[in-house]
C-alpha cells in the first residue's frame, strides 16, 4: 500500500525570515488574485477559461515587469502552484458529475500558504547539536527564505514530496507530506459496527459505546463575545485594534486544536478496535445551510436553525469522517456510507419504520411490536445492518454479517 501523509510543525523563524515568509505568501496571495480576475473576465467576455500554461506565460510576464517585479523577489515555484491550485478549482465548477463553488478573492491574514512542490528544492538538517556540543533545533531550508528551525515533534518517517508553508494563529507551520511504501495491512480486529452521528452525542456505535460531544466552541463562546465587543470599540486598523484581533486569531485557533485533538482521539479508537465502521452518508453542508431565506420567501425557526447548525459544526462530523476513512484504510479495515433514510425510525427486531416509533430525542420505542431503546444506539444498529446487507456479496464481508 502507497502511504501519503503529511505532518505539521512549528516553525521558529528569525525577524528577516518572517518577514521574507509574510512576502512570499503575499505574492502568492497577489497571483491567485490577479490570476482569477483575468479568469472571470475571460467568461465574462464568452472566451472560456485560460490554461494553466496561458497564465504560467502571463506569470513570467508579470515577474520582468517593472510594475510587478516585487514577484520576482519571492520563490516561483509557489507562485506557480497557486496557479495550479486555481485551475483545478476553476476545473472542478464545470464538472458535471459533482461540481464545486467558485473560488473566491483570498483576503490578507486568512489562509495565508504557499507549496513548494518540488522536493529537491528542500533540505532538512536534524543535527541535535551544533559545532560547540550546544543542543539546537532542527532546521528546513526553504528556498529563498533559508534556513529556518522548526520543532520536530514527531518522526519524519518517509519520502518528501511536497511541503506546505502556512500561518495561523500567529505562527508559521510547515507541512511536510511523505510518501511511503508499506504491505498490505490486515486488520487485527473481526468487528464491524454501525455508527450514528448526533448533537446529544458526537457518536454513538451499535455496541452501545456512545462519545460524548465536542463542546469546544460552545463552552467558550460567551468568551469570545466579550473579546469581540473590544475589537468594536476599538480604532479599525489601529495598534490596539491589530492586538484584539490577534488575540482572537489565537482564540479561534485553540478551538479548533481542542476539537481535532478529541476527534483524532476517537477516530484513532475505533479504527484500531473495528476492521468495518458504517455511517450515514449525511451532505452537511446541505444540513447547515441557513434558514433565514429572502424578504419574499422568509425562513421558518430561524433562530432554531442557526443554533442547530452551530451544534452540527462544531461537532465538526465532515472532519471525523475523513479522519476514520484514512485511518480504517491505513489499519487495514474499511468505512462504509450508507442511506440515511429513516435509520433513527426503522425497528430492528419488526422491519416497522414509523415516525411514532421515536417521539422523543432519547428513545425509541416501535408502536407495532413494542421493542424499546436507546434512540442512537438503535439507530447505529440500523445504520450497520443497511451497511451489511448492501455489501452481501462481497466475500470479505460474509464473517462480519455473520
Amino acid at each position: 500500500m502507497l502511504i501519503r501523509k503529511a505532518a505539521r510543525y512549528r516553525l521558529e523563524p528569525l525577524a528577516e525570515q518572517e518577514h521574507l515568509l509574510s512576502r512570499a505568501v503575499g505574492c502568492a496571495r497577489f497571483v491567485w488574485n490577479r490570476a482569477l480576475a483575468i479568469q472571470k473576465s475571460s467568461l465574462d467576455h464568452g472566451c472560456g477559461l485560460l490554461s494553466y500554461g496561458d497564465m504560467a506565460k502571463c506569470l513570467t510576464t508579470w515577474r520582468n515587469s517593472e510594475a510587478f517585479g516585487f514577484l520576482a523577489e519571492s520563490p516561483s515555484q509557489p507562485q506557480q502552484q497557486t496557479l495550479r491550485f486555481l485551475d483545478r478549482a476553476l476545473q472542478d465548477v464545470f464538472d458535471k458529475k459533482n461540481p464545486k463553488r467558485f473560488p473566491v478573492f483570498k483576503k490578507k491574514g486568512r489562509h495565508d500558504s504557499m507549496r513548494y512542490p518540488d522536493p529537491g528544492q528542500i533540505k532538512i538538517d536534524l543535527k541535535p547539536e551544533d559545532d560547540d556540543g550546544r543542543s539546537v533545533l532542527p532546521k528546513i531550508f526553504l528556498p529563498r527564505i533559508g534556513w529556518v528551525k522548526f520543532r520536530k515533534s514527531r518522526l519524519i518517517g518517509g519520502e518528501i514530496r511536497n511541503v506546505t508553508v502556512s500561518r495561523s494563529g500567529g505562527h508559521w507551520y510547515v507541512a511536510i507530506q511523505i510518501e511511503k511504501e508499506i504491505a498490505d495491512p490486515v486488520h487485527p480486529s473481526a468487528s464491524a459496527v454501525g455508527g450514528d452521528r448526533g448533537v446529544a452525542n458526537l457518536l454513538t456505535l451499535s455496541d452501545g459505546t456512545m462519545f460524548l460531544p465536542v463542546p469546544s466552541y460552545r463552552d467558550r463562546q460567551k468568551r469570545l463575545a466579550k473579546e469581540q465587543k473590544k475589537l468594536a470599540h476599538k480604532v479599525k486598523f489601529s495598534a490596539n485594534w491589530r492586538k484584539q484581533k490577534a488575540k482572537i486569531t489565537r482564540w479561534h485557533q485553540k478551538t479548533a486544536d481542542m476539537r481535532k485533538t478529541v476527534l483524532h482521539q476517537i477516530s484513532t479508537a475505533i479504527s484500531q478496535n473495528h476492521a468495518v465502521v458504517v455511517l450515514e452518508d449525511l451532505k452537511v453542508r446541505n444540513m447547515t445551510a441557513s434558514a433565514r431565506g429572502t424578504i419574499a420567501h422568509p425562513g421558518r425557526q430561524v433562530r432554531q436553525k442557526a443554533g442547530l447548525n452551530k451544534a452540527i459544526l462544531d461537532q465538526g462530523w465532515s472532519t471525523l469522517l475523513r479522519l476514520l476513512e484514512y485511518k480504517l484504510r491505513w489499519a487495514g479495515g474499511m468505512l462504509l456510507l450508507v442511506d440515511p433514510a429513516y435509520t433513527s425510525q426503522i425497528c430492528p427486531v419488526c422491519g416497522v419504520a414509523d415516525a411514532e416509533n421515536r417521539k422523543t430525542q432519547a428513545v425509541f420505542l416501535c408502536r407495532h411490536c413494542g421493542h424499546t431503546d436507546n434512540a442512537d444506539v438503535n439507530a447505529a444498529r440500523n445504520i450497520l445492518a443497511r451497511g451489511l446487507q448492501s455489501t452481501a456479496g462481497h466475500a470479505g464481508l460474509a464473517c462480519f454479517a455473520a
